[in-house]
């Protein structure tokens, strides 16, 4: 029987793999903005560096610093047999392979958006199916009922790879922010730079701190977007013109729509121009985008800001 991605991430939990760590929070002095905020009715929450704390602050999949890709790659190699089926050089694995990746990464990011000003996105999906379809001229192949066809097997090499070069945790309160909003009706959503790996990474991270209601009870289809579904990211303004859409086919106008993000830049100001309310969560150096000047001036500064996920119920009037 073929494994579901969130069947797979299960089966890789069972081996007790090692996994990269993210470093211990480093606080930031800022001092909460948690006033009520009347005529909210769906909070859009940002999932890396907001939701989870991840590696460097936000989802890359290529870091400046190469040794974490390389050994990402190393331990990808490893894990899907695939080194029989590579053309080889002296040297480790990662060396024959680490030039693809970067290049099929590159040459994706180059393909022009169907919209002037938006930001191509690449999707993890699409690297490593060029990559297998390369290993297949050596006669590579896989389990097929297992991992079934090759599209569903390159995205689990995608969770796998992912897994191997970013750490991430659900940052601290979040479960608790979630509860107090769904016990008060607040539909909530996704509004995120992520792969199609994303919702199952975030939702079995939320387990592991809490029982949380079903997914299906907490946010709608209306109110989950990520950027690689349009191929393009943050701050794209297709991306929060799209979001607002969708919401307004339920009803719910643009300033009845609360974002919240660790960036003011690509996240927030974006968000405030398509209409809705924002909310800066500065919870921590690693991840936090926002200079003194954005915070200062009124067409830029978020109208709120927190400090922790946890106070997001004041500005719904929960105790």
């Amino acid at each position: 029987m073929v494994l579901t991605l969130t069947e797979y991430a299960e089966s890789l939990a069972e081996r007790d793999l090692i996994w990269p760590k993210v470093p211990s929070a480093k606080p930031v002095r800022a001092t909460p903005s948690i006033q009520p905020l009347d005529g909210i009715h769906v909070v859009l929450w940002d999932v890396y560096g907001t939701l989870l704390r991840v590696t460097g602050g936000r989802f890359c999949l290529l870091p400046q610093d190469r040794t974490p890709l390389e050994i990402a790659i190393e331990k990808t190699i490893r894990e899907f047999n695939m080194w029989n089926s590579m053309v080889r050089r002296p040297g480790p694995p990662w060396q024959s392979m680490i030039g693809q990746y970067e290049d099929y990464f590159r040459r994706l990011a180059m393909v022009a958006t169907k919209r002037r000003g938006d930001y191509r996105d690449v999707d993890l999906v699409d690297i490593w199916e060029a990559i297998v379809d390369r290993l297949f001229a050596k006669e590579y192949s896989y389990d097929e009922n297992t991992m079934g066809d090759v599209r569903a097997y390159c995205e689990k090499i995608a969770f796998f790879f992912h897994s191997s070069l970013q750490g991430l945790e659900v940052r601290k309160n979040v479960c608790r922010a979630v509860a107090d909003l769904h016990a008060v009706g607040v539909l909530q959503g996704f509004l995120a730079d992520g792969q199609v790996f994303t919702l199952m990474q975030l939702l079995r991270a939320l387990k592991q701190q809490s029982t949380l209601p079903p997914i299906n009870e907490l946010v709608s289809l209306q109110s989950v977007l990520f950027s690689w579904e349009l191929g393009i990211r943050k701050p794209s303004r297709s991306l929060f013109e799209l979001s607002v859409e969708r919401l307004k086919s339920t009803g719910v106008q643009p300033d009845e729509i609360l974002h919240i993000s660790c960036r003011l830049e690509t996240d927030l100001i974006p968000a405030k121009t398509a209409g809705m309310k924002t909310a800066l969560l500065a919870a921590e150096q690693s991840g936090l985008e926002a200079t003194t000047e954005m915070l200062k001036d009124a067409t830029t500064r978020p109208d709120r800001l927190l400090t922790d996920p946890g106070q997001v119920a004041a500005l719904f009037r929960i105790s």
